[in-house]
């Protein structure tokens, strides 16, 4: 398996539009996530970045860094968000490497903690996410914000 950054890869453009939105997305907001994600290509940008699990040349797995979730808490970044692996790919340990990627790349870009929210209990934890608080989106509904320190800060606790 490998974890591409999606600028380093930019003829994959259209795919992973697709992937994300399939995965992600409903009957509304595809050119959100085009514009999102075209926009995301220029090297020079920090964030946001999408990225990649490949195999066989094939997408298997995903995940972000975003400015902001679209959560109330617009204090804190970057965010880990759309993190997914096809059905037929899970338990083999890809969901966890995407994780670890995304706090290599959030400590490499200087980010000393990283953030997600969730409505998924259990996952994060077993991976040394800790509870932060709670978020609220759009549409006022509550989630976890779980928080993970980067190897940039050399401070454990949050």
């Amino acid at each position: 398996m490998q974890i591409a950054e999606l600028s380093s890869q930019p003829h994959r453009l259209d795919d992973a539009v697709n992937y994300f939105w399939g995965c992600w997305g409903n009957t509304s907001n595809f050119d959100f996530y085009r514009d999102c994600i075209a926009h995301s290509l220029q090297p020079e940008n920090l964030l946001p970045k999408f990225y990649l699990a490949l195999e066989n040349n094939s997408i298997i797995g995903s995940y972000a860094l975003l400015v902001n979730d679209l959560v109330s808490r617009q204090d804190l970044m970057p965010w880990l968000a759309c993190l997914h692996v096809n059905e037929s790919h899970r338990n083999r340990g890809i969901a966890t490497a995407l994780l670890e990627h995304g706090l290599q790349e959030a400590g490499r870009k200087n980010f000393n903690h990283l953030y997600l929210s969730t409505d998924l209990v259990g996952f994060y934890e077993k991976r040394g996410w800790r509870v932060f608080g709670t978020v609220y989106n759009l549409f006022g509904e509550a989630f976890q914000v779980y928080a993970h320190a980067t190897p940039a800060n050399t401070e454990i606790s949050l």
